[in-house]
């Protein structure tokens, strides 16, 4: 059965921008793990589910960075989708919104 693709428009998270800025994976469908890294400036990535169809890729190490820079939009959106998340983590970092058909 093909896979359905998704007219969602991920969007990149970054602590130091208040404006959430669109991205697209390379091939038009769905991100890599080689283009996340580049997207989040990092070497390992995780999920957080916000949604049955949204997901929240992040920069796993992100706590572990010196600075580390809360992502005050991306822990919102998670407090938001997943209230039992609050006052328990926060997402540290880049992260990119988008529908979990975009990332494979």
């Amino acid at each position: 059965m093909p896979r359905t693709a998704t007219t969602y428009q991920p969007h990149l998270l970054d602590p130091h921008s208040a404006q959430p800025q669109p991205v697209s994976p390379t091939n038009g469908r769905s991100f890599k793990l080689a283009e996340l890294y580049q997207l989040l400036d990092c070497r390992t990535v995780d999920v957080v589910r916000l949604s049955p169809d949204l997901i929240l890729i992040i920069d796993d190490e992100g706590k572990f960075r010196h600075p580390a820079y809360l992502n005050l939009l991306a822990t919102y959106l998670w407090y938001h989708h997943q209230p039992e998340a609050r006052g328990q983590d926060s997402i540290v970092g880049r992260a990119i919104l988008c529908h979990d058909k975009q990332f494979n």
